[in-house]
């Protein structure tokens, strides 16, 4: 994977190939960042990263200028691979060794981006709930955007707060904004 945009823009990042992960593909990453960035100035949001993983979408928020960014996921290995390549880079991301969910029952910080990369073999029920908890603890900003990866056999579109979907080979994006209405296209 590489960091697409930015100060560390070209930059390879390697995992190790023992981390349970599966990277947004950089086709994928660069499509949403181009949406994003008609939205917002990245120096100026807050950023929470779900199921961060490898830190793939943190470090490109970082890359571009966010200060406020915190990746999230439970497992250790993956923690550490992003303590160690943000230090490396000099990039500010804090990180959190938690359950996704159990992280958003207790949470009580908003941000204005909240990006969930869960595993794509999540039942429906189990997607459902990451929007369920944001939105029931008001933990998005009122313009914000939560975006939700997933695979293009999943359908998310009738899910509280949803506003629309990007598709980009067998990955797809799906956008909730606090009111069920968005201006996202």
């Amino acid at each position: 994977m590489r960091i697409i945009s930015g100060q560390y823009k070209a930059r390879r990042i390697t995992a190790p190939k023992k981390l349970p992960v599966r990277p947004t593909t950089d086709m994928a990453k660069e499509s949403l960042f181009n949406i994003l960035n008609n939205h917002f100035y990245f120096d100026q949001i807050s950023v929470l990263d779900l199921f961060s993983g490898t830190g793939n979408i943190s470090y490109e928020f970082a890359s571009r200028g966010t200060q406020d960014i915190t990746a999230v996921d439970a497992h250790y290995g993956c923690i550490k691979f992003i303590n160690e390549t943000a230090e490396s880079f000099e990039m500010d991301i804090a990180t959190i060794k938690s359950d996704v969910f159990k992280f958003l029952e207790k949470s009580q910080q908003k941000h204005d981006v909240i990006f969930a990369d869960p595993p794509y073999e999540f039942s429906t029920e189990e997607f459902a709930k990451i929007p369920q908890l944001i939105f029931k603890n008001d933990l998005l900003e009122t313009d914000g955007l939560l975006i939700v990866e997933h695979s293009k056999h999943t359908d998310l579109s009738h899910l509280e707060h949803y506003s629309h979907s990007k598709s980009y080979g067998g990955n797809m994006f799906s956008f909730f904004s606090v009111a069920t209405q968005s201006e996202t296209d």
